[in-house]
């Protein structure tokens, strides 16, 4: 499945269109990793905790939607783009979307 966030893939033809596929995912902060965090807004520095998540976040968002694309038949998705929303207090969205394609 090739993933892209242009609109189209140079050289290709768009020869199908299935239109918006999406992933999403919804994830709590963990009280430890919140502590590690407070002592690093103190001091500073990467908040690895949270890093680890958004990444985790990411690929189960874009697994989710490559698999309603692939349900669809679909071989490529353009213009793709992440969005995150607060859902609750200490839980965030992340939210993946695009453009279902076949392109040849």
């Amino acid at each position: 499945m090739l993933i892209t966030n242009i609109e189209y893939v140079p050289n290709k033809e768009i020869v199908e269109h299935y239109g918006i596929v999406t992933g999403s995912t919804v994830r709590s902060k963990h009280v430890g990793r919140d502590v590690m965090a407070g002592f690093k807004n103190i001091f500073g520095g990467e908040l690895k905790g949270y890093t680890e998540l958004l990444s985790e976040s990411r690929e189960e968002a874009l697994d989710r939607m490559i698999a309603q694309a692939t349900s669809l038949g679909a071989n490529a998705i353009l213009n793709v783009r992440f969005s995150t929303s607060s859902v609750a207090a200490g839980a965030s969205e992340l939210y993946v979307y695009g453009t279902a394609v076949i392109i040849r």
